[in-house]
């Protein structure tokens, strides 16, 4: 088997209403697909952002090194593509991600069984939602829409807060906890709207609410993840973060600084599965869980499960915490109907695929509409 093309996909959808975490409102979703062909005719699929320089250095980097040459090369491969894009996880995200859904293919085994073997057949899921809708009060949505992923066999949700002033969002964060109640595990994401003291802020209130985890309250940027450090010993509240980090060295910092207390690498930007297991087994190593972050379509949603699927659970006990899938509930596309075949979600857990690759099947003719409209 010889790789015989790499092909580039820029999606992008314009969306009904200006929805988005507290400091941006995405008013088109984007994404970035890769196809690479062969000359059996199997074909594999990876995803990542659609970022200015992605498209161009898969096309003008990794196409020419790919070409001619066999996907089964797993370790030359990966060598050879970290050394071409300077330390750019995203870029290799999408490309590790279709190298490993070819492998699959190939070999006639699902991905997870590519790394050793799957810890489990199902994933539970968290609801990523309660987004900020531009002209609207979180106060009067935010607690019917829990309700409703509740109602829908989610017993995980995660919102966003940190978009408009603390009594508000604070109300927002309560009246959720009052429609749901004890059992639902309840997250917030800051999205980086705080600075330090009011991250220590509305944390602590959050503790009261039995918040499972506050992610990235604060400025995730250069330096990396810079006063999180402190937030963390601050809080007795977890910490989720690092979904911004594309690299296993700058993994390692934060995680030796203890910036945080759950890690969360995305296979779209730290270079794919292998890396992302890479980065959950360095980070047990501190005693920090992985909740892998996974904000985009249904290809990175199919390689975020079969990661889930080789994460152990936090400790051995009988009741203890499994890794979750994130699934956004933002207007999606191509997350809903790129597919003819997806990832089952059904009563809060995703069914791990069990068909060579991914086990997802892209509908071509829906991407070539999709190409057409961006």
């Amino acid at each position: 088997m010889k790789i015989t093309a790499v092909r580039t996909y820029v999606l992008k959808h314009p969306m009904s209403r200006p929805t988005g975490p507290a400091n941006h409102y995405f008013r088109v979703r984007t994404t970035l697909l890769v196809k690479i062909e062969t000359d059996t005719g199997a074909a594999g699929w990876g995803e990542t952002v659609a970022l200015a320089g992605n498209r161009s250095l898969i096309d003008d980097q990794y196409a020419p090194l790919l070409v001619g040459r066999s996907p089964l090369d797993a370790r030359p491969l990966w060598r050879e593509l970290w050394g071409q894009n300077f330390g750019n996880g995203m870029t290799l995200g999408a490309v590790s991600m279709a190298l490993d859904d070819l492998r699959g293919k190939a070999l006639n085994l699902p991905v997870a069984e590519l790394y050793g073997g799957r810890l489990r057949s199902r994933v539970p899921v968290y609801a990523s939602g309660l987004n900020y809708i531009e002209g609207e009060k979180p106060i009067d949505y935010y607690p019917r829409e829990a309700e409703e992923l509740a109602a829908q066999g989610f017993r995980a949700i995660k919102m966003r807060l940190g978009g408009q002033p603390h009594p508000l969002d604070l109300a927002a964060a309560t009246a959720v906890r009052k429609v749901v109640g004890p059992d639902v595990k309840l997250m917030a994401d800051g999205n980086g709207a705080y600075a330090l003291g009011t991250a220590i802020r509305m944390g602590r209130e959050l503790e009261q609410l039995d918040y499972y985890w506050f992610e990235e309250p604060l400025p995730q940027g250069t330096p990396h993840y810079a006063g999180y450090e402190i937030l963390t010993a601050k809080l007795d509240i977890p910490i989720a973060g690092l979904e911004g980090i594309t690299s296993r060295g700058a993994f390692k910092e934060a995680i030796e600084r203890r910036k945080v207390a759950i890690v969360q690498p995305d296979v779209a930007l730290a270079g794919g599965i292998g890396e992302c297991l890479f980065v959950a087994e360095m980070a047990r190593l501190w005693g920090m869980q992985c909740m892998p972050h996974c904000w985009a379509g249904g290809l990175v949603i199919a390689a975020s499960v079969h990661l889930l699927a080789l994460l152990p659970d936090a400790s051995w006990g009988r009741t203890t915490e499994t890794p979750m899938l994130e699934l956004d509930r933002v207007e999606n596309p191509f997350r809903d109907q790129l597919f003819r075949r997806a990832v089952e979600v059904k009563d809060g857990f995703a069914t791990v695929p069990t068909t060579p690759g991914l086990g997802v099947e892209v509908d071509e003719e829906r991407l070539a509409y999709h190409v057409a409209r961006s």
